[in-house]
């Protein structure tokens, strides 16, 4: 795709829009889920159903609250910096004003996705009267494009700001839609999300498409100076040291003895996934690698090897 060939979906966001068409989302105070199980594996241990299963709605509660504070974060922190500098032309790579409008609404969706966010909590917190303990102040992207920009010249640290945005924009789309495929949350939650996930897939294909833009000009050896950055990127990103860290303090918080805090602990560290191949989110990210040219290139398939899948052997 060259930049000449975009297409702006400016008329879809006009009428698709959540923050043009959507209502605001009230919690609802009945017996479903404020959060799905599946999200937060803690409660599903054997330590927590043998001796603290009472728990269980404040446990959701409280990983509910770190959702809308990492969403909150990813939205206004990392995505809206990037978006924003692309829609006002301050950014390395020069697009066509298609795709600086297209950014900008992009920087309004994701503004109204954290107030919306914190407005669901905030209702949460004068339903349940349980308030917030500890957030975290970054999330994992905090971390790992930060660290990747580190290495690269600086000619290049837009252009890989832009593939460490679209990726993550990627992986978020799939982890939304999982949320709102959930028939055991409430209808307010499912609702939230089915929101964000009508903006999200906008935003994914919009990322991919700059970066495709991007990525088919690019000059060889700068294509192969970011494939080796890029698994320093996903090493970072797909840790789950600030999810352990918050278990650990939500286990700190649950009115149960000290031998039940360490049997909690003990299997909190046991759920960590490999950062390899079979990650559950490789398979979103190896998609837009796919759908934005980038896994065509061999020096990106070198770097990568360690996370894509290992091939089938005929028997």
């Amino acid at each position: 795709m060259n930049a000449s060939d975009y297409q702006s979906f400016a008329e879809t966001w006009e009428n698709r829009a959540t923050i043009r068409t959507r209502p605001r989302r009230m919690v609802e105070d009945d017996q479903r889920l404020i959060y799905p199980l599946s999200r937060q594996p803690l409660v599903l241990t054997a330590s927590f159903l043998r001796e603290c299963p009472q728990l269980r709605d404040l446990a959701l509660v409280h990983s509910l609250y770190k959702f809308i504070n990492d969403v909150v974060i990813f939205e206004t922190e990392i995505v809206d910096r990037t978006a924003r500098r692309i829609a006002k032309d301050r950014f390395a790579i020069r697009f066509p004003f298609a795709c600086r409008y297209d950014a900008m609404t992009v920087v309004v969706d994701e503004d109204y996705h954290a107030l919306v966010a914190m407005d669901f909590m905030q209702q949460t917190i004068a339903l349940t009267g349980i308030e917030p303990i500890s957030l975290p102040a970054e999330i994992e992207l905090s971390r790992a494009i930060p660290a990747a920009l580190a290495l690269a010249p600086a000619h290049l640290r837009d252009a890989l700001e832009l593939i460490c945005v679209g990726i993550a924009e990627n992986t978020l789309t799939d982890d939304v839609a999982a949320f709102a495929r959930d028939d055991t949350v409430k209808p307010s939650v499912k609702g939230l999300m089915a929101d964000h996930l009508l903006d999200e897939g906008r935003h994914s294909m919009f990322w991919a498409r700059l970066t495709r833009i991007y990525w088919q000009s690019a000059a060889e050896q700068d294509r192969r100076c970011i494939a080796e950055i890029l698994p320093v990127f996903l090493e970072q990103y797909l840790t789950n040291e600030i999810q352990k860290a918050f278990d650990f303090t939500l286990i700190d918080h649950l009115p149960v003895a000290p031998s039940v805090r360490q049997a909690l602990r003990v299997e909190v560290l046991a759920m960590a996934y490999p950062i390899n191949h079979q990650h559950p989110l490789l398979g979103n990210i190896l998609r837009f690698l796919r759908s934005s040219s980038m896994l065509d290139s061999p020096c990106v398939q070198r770097a990568l090897a360690h996370y894509l899948p290992e091939p089938r052997r005929d028997s």
